[in-house]
């Protein structure tokens, strides 16, 4: 892998760079999903909900505190700050616990989109050294030759394995921050009904 590496010429080192800033956000934000996932606490939500359905949304409020369900938080802070604004409070908490949702992410989609750019550029490198070779003196050297296409190849390559891999993640990631958001998007529009009566 090492030899294949080397054969890929001087555009493998960004090409390395940016699979290990990749693959550094999967596993960031892997590891955030699966501890959001853990924190979950739908009996609360439903406890806070039920709380203003009744009336008592002070009661609802200091039932979240301290929560560490993102869908709770949201709903605390907002209902904590519901005299300015309860719509305004939600729009700002749900936008902190989305963000939080969204870290990375942009540097994962440089990472995609770069990777395969990196890649052409290393092919266009490669193949401009092997038309050099065939304008020269070395014309009699067919090795020299096919080793400028061997490295365009093997950057184009690892450019397009990198950015692939890395799509499937970050697809995975963007439908948890989705549903993160639907949640958090359901749950205010059950308060919101219930403050409006």
């Amino acid at each position: 892998m090492i030899e294949i590496f080397h054969k890929g010429g001087p555009i493998m080192w960004p090409l390395l760079l940016v699979s290990v800033v990749a693959l550094s956000v999967v596993i960031e934000r892997l590891v955030f999903i699966a501890l959001e996932k853990k924190n979950r606490n739908p009996a609360l939500v439903g406890d806070i909900l039920t709380k203003v359905e009744n009336g008592h949304v002070d009661e609802a409020a200091r039932l979240g505190e301290g929560s560490k369900d993102f869908v709770a938080r949201a709903l605390t802070y907002a209902l904590t700050h519901r005299e300015k604004s309860f719509s305004e409070a939600m729009l700002r908490s749900a936008n902190w616990e989305l963000k939080r949702f969204n870290r990375g992410l942009t540097l994962l989609d440089t990472a995609i989109t770069l990777a395969p750019l990196l890649g052409l550029l290393g092919t266009v490198v490669g193949m401009i050294g092997s038309f050099n070779m065939l304008g020269g003196s070395e014309l009699g050297a067919p090795a020299a030759i096919t080793g400028g296409i061997a490295e365009a190849l093997i950057a184009t390559a690892f450019g397009l394995g990198i950015a692939i891999t890395a799509l499937l993640p970050f697809n995975y990631l963007n439908a948890r921050e989705e549903e993160a958001r639907l949640e958090i998007q359901d749950a205010a529009s059950h308060v919101e009904l219930h403050l409006k009566r």
